[in-house]
This record gives C-alpha cells, structure tokens and sequence, in this order.
C-alpha cells in the first residue's frame, strides 16, 4: 500500500474505534465521547498496540503517516487553545472581583502546592524529569498540571448537566477564566529561555503593537470578514511565539485572548467548537497518545499517576473548602464546585504536550499526566450529577 492508503485506514480506526467504544459501550455518563477518544488515543499508541501488534503498529503509524497526522494535530490545538482564548471573558470576573480572586486563587494555588510537592516526590526515582529541565521547571509544571482547569471541557460538561447558562454555572467560569490566564502565564514562565530573551521580547513588544493595531481593524470588518482575518492573525502569533523559543500554542492562545467575544456570533463559535472537537481533535488524541512511554514500567507509571490525582483532587477540594470557609458559602458548595473545576482533559494534555515538547517532562512523565488528566475528567459527573439533585436551590440563586 502506498502512504496515502495507510493513512486513510490510520484516519478510519480514529474516527470508528472511539465511536463505537461510546455508541455501544454508552459510556456518555462517565466518559464523553472526548474522554473516550483521549483513551483510544493511549491503547493505539506505543506502549500498548505497540507492544501487543508490533508489526501492525509499525505498519499503520509509520513516520509518513505520523508526520502527516501531526500536521493536522498542529493545527487543530491551535483553533481549539484560540477558541478558548476568544472565549475568556474577565469582565465578569472583576464585577465580582473580590468573590472571584478568593476563589480563583484557592482553587489554583492549593493543586499547584500540592502538585508540586507530588513532583519533588517523583524526583526521588530517575526518568521522570526532561533531559532539557531546570529542577524548578519539571516541580512547576507537574504542580501546573495538577492545578488546571480545562475551561472548554469544563463549558461542555456543564452544558450536559444543564447549569452553564445558571447562577453557579456563570460563577465557575468566572473562577476558571482566572485560572485560564494564570496557566498560560505560568507556562510562559517555565518555558522562558534567557538565551533567547531578546526574541522573546520582541515577541512581547511586536504582539503589543501588533495587537492594538489588530484591534483597531477587527472592529472595522464586517463579521464574515473577521472569521477568516482571524485564522491569519492565529498563524501570525503561533509563528512569533515558537521563533522566540516559547510554543506555539501559548501564541495561539494569547492570539485568541486579544480578540473580544462580542465580535463573533456566539452560536458560530459554539458550532466552531464543536466542529474543531468533531472533525480535527480526534487526530490530535491519536497524537497524543502516540507519545505515550511505559519505559519506567507499567506499575511505576500507575503510581506516578495516582500520586499526581491524589494531589490534584485532594488540592482543589481543599481549596474549595477553605473559600468556603471565607466566603461562608451554604454547605455543599465547595465539594459541588470543586468536582467541576476538577475537569483536566484537553487544556491539561496540551499543557503537558508543551513540556514534553521542550524537554521538560520525560515521555513516563507525560504519560502519568495523561492517565490523571483522563481518571479526573471521568470522575467530574458522576461526582457532580448526586450534588446536585440535592441541592438544586443553589443552582438557581445568584450572588
């Protein structure tokens, strides 16, 4: 067969196996059709078809069709981290300032510090930190991973539950958008090369200059104009973004965060989502997943993973709890909200994709985040749906 055959049956068992799995499997309760592709992700990948069919893996996936897969990947985290970006809406968010940073900065700060404690433990064994790695990067980003909130996911589940467009539902976008921004700028920092700092900051300056500029005219152009214009000024930003030596995606994302949401039509934007989800980012979880490494074993692995979900969960409910305590919420609240801004999947695998990329995790290292990504993703409605059939006046009342 030639390159162009293998890909097509690559693209085919993408699109049919994770379909099938949630289609019959009706898995929709605790596995979204999403979560379900993260995973089909990890089964296609080196560590388990790769050792179980290893001359069928070699066939299928090999450096023709992975490149041309991840040229696709690529560009699909790209719109996906830009619609997120578009997305991020502060305004909000400083209405309620005083509520909002409380919350925001307890349900990421006490995840980071106890992710972070998690990552000095996995620095005790060898394999786990990136051979380009400061000791502090490798502790920042793992207690980063542990930290994050997956805003896109955390929209969809919530849209699920039917409260994205209620009281609380509003509230938990406020926190998360917060911690969306901290995100970024935390892996902004890790990524910062003092080598390259003169081209990092032109990049800072040039976006600066170039992004009023960009304003001035997005304001100007009809709305079918703005769609496109929009897609040139994500290539623009991805591009100045990796020259300077931080990722393209965090250009990406920063080229999303400077457009305002007004300027689009929200439904658009939504069926966009979707479309990226639907069409695009199955390939990316295939991606993913090929990335995947049990060198250290399968059980260290396993462990490394269940230390870092034990700190993320334990971490954010914590969190939750003390702003609880502060803020005198009804009791309930803190465990409802922090199951919900417990969703990682998506927003955490393309942050560990980035410090896989840059050297800063080992492969073991990514894998671990990715099984926690998807364990804490999974467990986030069948947490949630309980809560809140009891305490559905909550759901309803605004503050």
């Amino acid at each position: 067969m030639n390159t162009t055959e293998i890909f097509l049956i690559a693209m085919t068992i993408i699109f049919t196996l994770p379909y099938l799995v949630w289609r019959f499997g009706r898995t929709d309760y605790y596995a979204p059709l999403v979560v379900v592709q993260i995973i089909a992700g990890i089964l296609l990948g080196p560590g388990i078809l790769g050792r179980v069919f290893p001359e069928y893996y070699a066939f299928v996936f090999n450096p023709l069709v992975v490149q041309a897969l991840n040229g696709i990947a690529w560009w699909a985290v790209m719109l996906f981290v830009m619609i997120a970006g578009v997305e991020l809406d502060l305004r909000q968010a400083w209405a309620h300032r005083r509520e909002s940073g409380i919350t925001a900065g307890l349900a990421l700060g006490t995840p980071l510090l106890f992710g972070c404690l998690a990552g000095a433990g996995l620095l005790l064994q060898a394999g786990w930190i990136g051979e380009r790695a400061l000791t502090w990067q490798f502790i920042l980003g793992i207690g980063m991973a542990c930290a994050v909130t997956a805003l896109p996911i955390l929209i969809l589940l919530m849209e699920k539950l039917a409260i994205l467009r209620q009281p609380i539902g509003q509230r938990i976008l406020r926190y998360a958008s917060l911690d969306d921004i901290a995100i970024w700028g935390v892996l902004a920092l890790i990524l910062m090369d003092w080598g390259r700092v003169g081209k990092q900051l032109i990049f800072i300056v040039g976006l600066a200059v170039l992004g009023y500029l960009f304003r001035q005219l997005m304001r100007r152009l009809p709305e079918r104009d703005r769609w496109y214009v929009a897609l040139i000024w994500l290539t623009l930003c991805a591009f100045g973004a990796d020259w300077s030596g931080l990722h393209f995606m965090v250009g990406a994302f920063l080229a999303g965060a400077i457009m305002d949401t007004e300027w689009f039509d929200q439904a658009q934007m939504d069926l966009l989502r979707q479309h990226v989800l639907l069409v695009m980012m199955p390939v990316f979880f295939l991606s993913t997943g090929l990335r995947t490494n049990w060198a250290l074993g399968g059980q260290a692995v396993f462990i490394a993973a269940a230390l870092l979900l034990v700190a993320s969960i334990g971490g954010k409910l914590l969190g939750m709890h003390l702003a609880s305590r502060i803020l005198r919420w009804a009791p309930g609240e803190a465990s409802l909200i922090g199951w919900l801004l417990q969703t990682k999947a998506l927003i955490m695998i393309i942050f560990a994709n980035v410090l896989l990329d840059k050297q800063i995790i080992s492969s073991e290292a990514f894998t671990a985040l990715l099984l926690m990504a998807v364990v804490s993703t999974m467990l986030t409605i069948p947490c949630v749906a309980p809560k809140l059939a009891k305490m559905r006046e909550i759901v309803f009342r605004d503050r």
